[in-house]
């Protein structure tokens, strides 16, 4: 057993195909095929049910995934410490994305830690299940950090940093009945017709709390993966919806008023795993957004 096989199977568990598996690790599928098939037969044992159109693990290779993974997290710690030594940060960063992220201007905030760190690789990507999704990720260690934003209780294992909040205010087309007022208690909201993020979105989660706290029957018809859409679906008379103020800013032909008695302040966070401690690179990151939020 070798270090390649172990980061060979584990892209696969990740990624559910050898196709991308091989594209994660910039190698030809036949040598990751090849390298399974070897770690297979060293340990006496099928890892991996292959199927034409999602690998799964086997049994044993749900035993042997977390070990895989702590293996290969203490080779890039060790590897971490003697770059260190010698001078240089080096090393990948596996972070989590939010679909609706301009709170704060993420190109930059990446590329000042290039400028500081230019040996770490950061790899970016994004949850369909918003959220939630990202949680996931960070508990199977397909992350190391993620902006989530999860109001309420933060789940078991994993730690949020809060960063920064945004109040969600309610958008109705211009000459909805309600366009005439600057304010509306949440009561008035009931059984009215919303455009809204999927369940596991943090936006659609502040919004449901405030509902349910206030004990107001709400009616989700239309449901959006990406919120900047939701002003453009509130214009053409597809319902109301509440969005983060940020995204309100240039809204053209919708009427923007402030919701009474409700909580609708939606946060934005760093996410990491409980229990386990950062790589030196991924410190390193965490040290430029806060420094980066903290001066916004």
């Amino acid at each position: 057993m070798d270090l390649r096989q172990l980061e060979y199977f584990v892209a696969i568990a990740d990624e559910g195909t050898f196709t991308r598996a091989a594209a994660r690790v910039h190698v030809v599928q036949s040598a990751v095929s090849a390298a399974i098939k070897t770690l297979e037969r060293e340990l006496g044992t099928t890892l991996l049910d292959r199927n034409p159109k999602r690998v799964r693990l086997t049994e044993a290779g749900e035993a042997l995934l977390p070990k895989a993974r702590a293996v290969l997290e203490a080779v890039g710690e060790a590897r971490d410490a003697v770059a260190q030594v010698e001078g240089g940060l080096t090393g990948t960063v596996r972070l989590g994305m939010l679909n609706a992220m301009t709170l704060i201007d993420l190109p930059a905030l990446l590329g000042e830690f290039h400028r500081r760190h230019p040996g770490v690789l950061v790899r970016t990507s994004a949850a369909t299940s918003g959220s939630v999704g990202l949680v996931e990720q960070l508990l199977d260690r397909r992350l190391d950090l993620s902006f989530v934003s999860l109001p309420g209780e933060v789940p078991d294992g994993v730690v949020v940093d809060e960063l920064a909040h945004s109040v969600m205010d309610l958008v109705v087309p211009t000459g909805h009945p309600l366009a005439t007022r600057a304010e509306v208690p949440i009561g008035d909201l009931a059984g009215l017709d919303f455009i809204d993020s999927p369940l596991g979105y943090g936006n659609r989660a502040v919004v449901d709390r405030a509902f349910a706290a206030g004990a107001v029957p709400r009616r989700v018809t239309l449901e959006i993966s990406d919120i900047f859409t939701g002003v453009d679906f509130v214009r053409h008379g597809l319902g109301i919806a509440l969005l983060p103020g940020y995204i309100l800013r240039d809204a053209r032909d919708v009427t923007r008023l402030r919701v009474t008695g409700a909580d609708l302040c939606w946060p934005l966070g760093l996410a990491r795993p409980a229990g386990r401690t950062p790589s030196a690179a991924a410190r390193a990151l965490i040290a430029v957004v806060h420094e980066v939020f903290s001066a916004a």
